[in-house]
């Protein structure tokens, strides 16, 4: 379905980020993979396959996103997908977060997607495709969360914004909106307002949470170069509280 297409994945070496790489490469995509850790970017090629072209990135540093960009255009030639899926989460309660609490969220999750999408557009294809991870938190209001649904609102206005800046190059800029996912990110220290919670407890509060998210497909119902043309949209995902093992859905239209 993506044979000879090209993508690129921030975030890419665990949670959705990896299944979406794997079910990308999968389709026949030629596909590269952005993230911090040189140790997990290796652990990501094996489970994707030892093709993929792995990019150690600081998403925070404008000059690494440079150096990534560059390293996709010189490996692909051009862009066809962009997945921006780099992000951090974790609770901000009004009375205790620090100014430095919230620089860090704010900087990875709104100001890094903005300048990587920056970095490689000059070199995506004409009816290319973008798509943004924002959450299910950009549509309710949830205690303990609102620096996190703000940086999610605000990738949300991108998808719209940007969306109509590209217009002219057929770009589309669409937005997927995940609801509970137990990824890594989900098990990370700060997420929780209960740390000592047990297994048990951690099950029924996915549970609950996800109730709050309509059910409306996978994440690589974006992931996908089809004739129809659509922009600035999101779509609501609840993919329950597990990723998939195996991303067992094919990409479907834009």
């Amino acid at each position: 379905m993506l044979d000879g297409k090209s993508a690129l994945i921030t975030g890419g070496t665990s949670g959705i980020g990896l299944a979406a790489a794997k079910l990308l490469r999968s389709s026949g995509a030629r596909v590269a993979i952005a993230g911090r850790e040189q140790d997990a970017l290796e652990r990501a090629r094996k489970i994707i396959g030892g093709d993929v072209l792995t990019l150690q990135t600081d998403v925070l540093c404008r000059d690494a996103l440079g150096k990534m960009a560059s390293g996709v255009r010189y490996a692909f030639g051009a862009l066809d997908i962009f997945f921006a899926n780099a992000g951090v989460a974790y609770v901000t309660p009004l009375a205790t977060t620090s100014e430095a609490q919230y620089d860090a969220l704010m900087d990875t999750n709104v100001r890094s997607v903005f300048f990587s999408i920056q970095a490689v557009t000059p070199f995506m294809r004409e009816g290319g495709s973008i798509i943004l991870n924002t959450a299910w938190l950009n549509q309710v209001g949830v205690p303990g969360r609102a620096i996190l649904s703000a940086s999610k609102a605000a990738v949300r206005s991108f998808a719209r914004t940007l969306s109509a800046e590209l217009l002219d190059r057929r770009i589309r800029v669409n937005a997927v909106s995940p609801g509970l996912i137990e990824t890594p990110i989900l098990r990370g220290v700060g997420q929780s307002e209960h740390p000592g919670q047990t297994e048990s407890e951690f099950r029924d509060y996915l549970a609950g949470a996800s109730k709050l998210i309509p059910t409306a497909g996978a994440v690589g119902a974006r992931l996908s170069l089809r004739p129809q043309f659509r922009r600035g949209s999101m779509r609501l995902q609840n993919l329950g509280d597990i990723l998939p093992r195996e991303c067992g859905r094919s990409p479907s239209a834009l």
